[in-house]
C-alpha cells in the first residue's frame, strides 16, 4: 500500500484486488439501499430487488446484450463495459413498471407486490435461460456465472462504468430519508403533512431501480443483500432512515466482501460465484423472516 512491495505484488493489489474490492463496496451499498427503499415504500419486510424481480429484469436485458452484441464488441471492451449499465437500467425499469401495474389494485398490496414480483422474476429468468442456451460456449459460460452473481469486473474500467450511477443515486437515496420516514406513517398521514405521496413514491422507486440495475450490470444476479442488510441495520440503529440507510449500506458492503472472500477460498482451483454464497446465507434468513411475518 505504501509502495514498498515487489512490482508483481503491486500489480496484483492495484490492478486486480482493489477494483474488485471497490466494486463490492459500491454494489453492496447500492443493493442494501435499494432493498431498504423498497421495504419502506411497500411497508413489506420481505421486499428486495432480487425477490420482487427487478434484478431479473436487469439480468434479462444484459443477457440479451450478451447474446446479440458480445461476439461483435468483445468481452471487457470499453463499449461493452460502459453500455451494460444502460441495458441493465432499461431492464430494471421494465420489470418495475410491469410489477407495479400488475400489483396495483386500488393501491399497492404488500402481499400482492411480493407474489407478482416472484412470478415476474420467474418469467424473466426463464427467458434469460432460453437466450443463454442459444449462446456460444464462451458466452454461455460468462452468462451462467454472471446470472448466478459474480464480481467478474476485476478492472478499473468496470469501476468507472458504474461509479457515476452510484455517485448520483446513493446520495439521492439518503436525501429522501425523511420522506421515507413520513411515508412509513401511512399515506393519509403523509398527505396531511404535505407530502405528494404518489410523486415521491415514483421518485423513490426510480432511485431503487437505478441502484439495483447498476449493481446487476457489474455483479450479476446477487440476491438477498437488499433483504438482509436493512433488517440488520434496523435492529442495530432503529427505523429512522437518516441513520438506517447508511448503516444498511455498510452492512451490505460487509456481507458482499465477506461472501467474496468465501467464494475465492472454498475451492483451491476455482471460484464459486459470490451470488451462490450470498444465497446460502440469505435463503435461511428469508425463510426465518417469512415465518415471523404475519
Amino acid at each position: 500500500m505504501v509502495g514498498l512491495g515487489a512490482e508483481d505484488q503491486s500489480v496484483i493489489l492495484f490492478e486486480f484486488r482493489m477494483p474488485r474490492m471497490v466494486i463490492a463496496i459500491l454494489v453492496g451499498s447500492a443493493l442494501a439501499m435499494s432493498g431498504a427503499i423498497l421495504q419502506g415504500l411497500s411497508r413489506n419486510p420481505l421486499a428486495d430487488p432480487g425477490i420482487i424481480g427487478i434484478n431479473a429484469g436487469a439480468g434479462l436485458t444484459v443477457v440479451v446484450f450478451v447474446y446479440f452484441f458480445f461476439g461483435k464488441v468483445g468481452t471487457g471492451t470499453f463499449l461493452s463495459v460502459f453500455i451494460l449499465p444502460f441495458f441493465a437500467l432499461v431492464g430494471a425499469i421494465l420489470a418495475a413498471v410491469i410489477i407495479y401495474l400488475l400489483a396495483w389494485k386500488d393501491g399497492i398490496s404488500s402481499t400482492r407486490l411480493i407474489l407478482v414480483g416472484i412470478a415476474v422474476a420467474a418469467g424473466f429468468g426463464a427467458v434469460s435461460l432460453i437466450f443463454s442456451m442459444k449462446m456460444t460456449s464462451n458466452d454461455f459460460r460468462f452468462a451462467t456465472i454472471w446470472l448466478a452473481g459474480s464480481l467478474w469486473g476485476t478492472d478499473w474500467k468496470f469501476v468507472l462504468s458504474v461509479l457515476p450511477w452510484m455517485v448520483i443515486f446513493l446520495p439521492l437515496a439518503i436525501s429522501k430519508a425523511h420522506i421515507l420516514n413520513v411515508m412509513n406513517l401511512g399515506d393519509s398521514t403523509a398527505v396531511g403533512l404535505g407530502v405528494n405521496v404518489e410523486k415521491e413514491r415514483r421518485k423513490l422507486l426510480f432511485i431503487a431501480v437505478c441502484l439495483a440495475g447498476a449493481s446487476v450490470a457489474v455483479a450479476g444476479g446477487i440476491g438477498f443483500i437488499g433483504l438482509m442488510a436493512p433488517h440488520l441495520a434496523r435492529s442495530l440503529v432503529g427505523g429512522k432512515h437518516q441513520i438506517m440507510l447508511p448503516t444498511a449500506a455498510l452492512i451490505g458492503t460487509f456481507l458482499l466482501l465477506f461472501a467474496d472472500v468465501i467464494s475465492r477460498s472454498v475451492l483451491p482451483t476455482s471460484e464459486i460465484p459470490v451470488g451462490l454464497v450470498i444465497s446460502v446465507i440469505g435463503a435461511p434468513y428469508f425463510i426465518y423472516l417469512l415465518m415471523r411475518t404475519k
